[in-house]
């Protein structure tokens, strides 16, 4: 085939139909697991398919102009980004926000390859700015200003130690976080963006920011190491059995 992004969605489109009408899977049986570049004909995949289970992206990022304006000359601006939009937008973020289900990002904080400045820049992996976007459409009035510069805090730690300073800093209290999510979702509309956080306090919002930050969508494999691979394990085990 033609490696252009729609002949990948048409690939991607492909395998969903032959697990569903030849393997005999109905779609909320299917978890999608996808590596890096993958990550866009993942989320092409559960845009179009919203009734898949879950999620996984794995080293992936938000948009590729970011990566490709990397490593070509600064006087190449204007004819890189008109090229990748034009024909290699690959804007997985933007796939991503149209997904209703549950979705677990996984950042490797050693990767050389979406990060724009480097692996020791940990705020260049643009994992983070996949995580930043997609909390930012789910729950807009959680993610303000001063809400998002706390998650920015907690994703530069260098360390799962300064991980959990930073978040014992903001004193989070996670049992009050979850019945705050509970709550809004026995008692509203489910679909996201949800309007939840528009009339609770700043301390309030920075605590869910860092609570849905941490527990719901970022993994650090090379941070957190042996341990954290397990909760993978145990939250993909989880989504399969419908317990997330």
């Amino acid at each position: 085939g033609v490696p252009f992004p729609q002949n990948e969605a048409n690939a991607m489109d492909v395998v969903i139909q032959f697990a569903v009408h030849k393997l005999g899977f109905q779609l909320s049986d299917i978890v999608i697991y996808a590596w890096s570049i993958g990550g866009f004909t993942a989320s092409w995949a559960v845009m179009s398919y919203p009734e898949i289970r879950a999620l996984v992206l794995d080293a992936s990022f938000d948009d590729l102009l970011p990566l490709a304006l990397k490593v070509m000359p600064d006087s190449w601006r204007p004819l890189v980004t008109y090229t990748v939009r034009r024909y290699m937008n690959l804007n997985n973020a933007e796939q991503l926000c149209k997904y209703q289900g549950p979705v677990l990002l996984i950042r490797r904080t050693k990767d050389e390859i979406i990060t724009t400045t480097g692996p020791e820049d940990i705020m260049s992996n643009r994992g983070n700015d996949l995580l930043l976007k997609l909390l930012h459409h789910r729950y807009p009035k959680v993610m303000t200003d001063d809400a998002v510069a706390a998650v920015r805090r907690w994703l530069s730690a260098g360390s799962h130690i300064e991980e959990e300073s930073v978040y014992r800093g903001y004193e989070v209290d996670n049992e009050w976080c979850l019945s705050v999510l509970l709550s809004y979702q026995t008692d509203r509309e489910t679909l996201f963006p949800w309007s939840v956080g528009e009339d609770m306090t700043l301390d309030g919002r920075r605590q869910l920011a860092l609570f849905l930050a941490s527990m719901e969508a970022l993994v650090d494999l090379e941070v957190r190491g042996q341990r954290e691979t397990q909760k993978v394990l145990s939250i993909l085990k989880a989504v399969q059995s419908g317990g997330l």
